[in-house]
């Protein structure tokens, strides 16, 4: 933890850790817990927070972020701005817990909700996805049984193309009605795409995320997409969102990858103008990583806002989850 105190502004920092129900398994990797900085930015009289639950593969871990935001402490308490801030740190966790924090202070200040100093509407309870991790068929078909029968259903797949197919096939069978979409986690190569398509049409998969590895969207030129594709892992900020087109039909803004809020409702309206449709995800973070993602999602065709289901206790005030959509008080943030 560092707390540093200048005149009229303080900055806390802190590293807190929420372990999972379960272990999380992806491409790649398995999660126990996510690590997450909260920043708590005060004028005196009010307090903005924000969280930031980092990027894994890129390296932006709790240790990492907490060294970003330390790096530009003392300017933040000597009067930085939000607008100074997307300057002074690169994309990333960091930068989207201060980020956060100056527009939950600003709204406090302002007394008027953060949606409406975004020039957004009053939000909505939006269908969000419900994730299930990558495990043996027969499981991953059971849990999609036990949803939300409301809610859509995103699948992680491994890259191991029998065991996704089976996987695949094993949850359409026992949600027949239900809309599905696949993440892939970079698990893919041009090689063995291919042989994933077809069964991903034939089972109305709705969605294939981040088929390839990030580096290789060229590989992607001249590939027919049968099943819209997302960019994830290809489209971390504001500057990797004008290669997508052609390659990608939906980005995937998440505000761990891009920096915050601010950078993140960029994203969403420069996407549209280049004729993308946006979804907004989440890196697992509490309903105080929801909260401001909730605002972006008011812009997207997609949501997969889930994270505190993971978790074996969120924080309180919380986002809820009913008749398959993410419900957003007021009171989580930013109001």
């Amino acid at each position: 933890m560092t707390t540093q105190t200048m005149p009229g502004r303080t900055l806390r920092l802190t590293i807190e850790r929420f372990p999972y129900h379960h272990p999380f398994r992806i491409s790649g990797h398995v999660f126990a817990e996510t690590a997450v900085l909260l920043a708590e930015l005060s004028d005196g009289t009010h307090v903005g927070r924000g969280e930031g639950a980092g990027v894994y593969y890129t390296g932006d871990d709790a240790s990492h972020m907490l060294a970003e935001a330390e790096r530009v402490q003392g300017a933040i308490e000597g009067g930085a701005t939000r607008a100074d801030l997307q300057h002074l740190l690169p994309p990333g966790g960091a930068r989207n817990a201060l980020d956060c924090a100056y527009w939950d202070l600003e709204a406090k200040q302002a007394g008027v909700p953060v949606w409406q100093l975004a020039g957004l509407d009053a939000p909505r309870p939006l269908r969000s996805t419900l994730t299930l991790g990558a495990d043996a068929p027969e499981a991953m078909a059971a849990a999609a049984l036990a949803l939300d029968p409301d809610a859509p259903i995103k699948l992680k797949l491994t890259g191991d193309l029998a065991d996704d197919i089976a996987r695949v096939e094993a949850v359409r069978a026992a949600r027949p009605d239900a809309w599905i979409g696949v993440d892939a986690n970079q698990g893919y190569g041009i090689e063995t795409l291919p042989g994933l398509l077809p069964v991903l049409t034939a089972s109305a998969i709705a969605l294939l995320e981040q088929p390839l590895a990030r580096g290789r969207e060229a590989d992607l030129d001249g590939l027919g997409r049968p099943l819209p594709f997302a960019a994830d892992e290809s489209a971390l900020s504001l500057a990797d969102t004008p290669s997508l087109v052609g390659r990608f039909d939906v980005v995937n803004i998440k505000l761990d990858k891009c920096g915050g809020l601010t950078e993140g409702l960029a994203i969403a309206r420069q996407a549209r103008d280049l004729g993308l449709d946006v979804m907004v995800g989440n890196m697992m973070g509490s309903s105080l990583s929801m909260a401001p993602a909730y605002l972006v999602g008011q812009l997207c065709d997609i949501v997969d806002l889930d994270g505190p289901t993971f978790l074996a206790k969120d924080r309180e005030p919380g986002v809820h989850y009913r008749e398959g959509r993410i419900h957003c008080p007021a009171e989580v943030w930013g109001a």
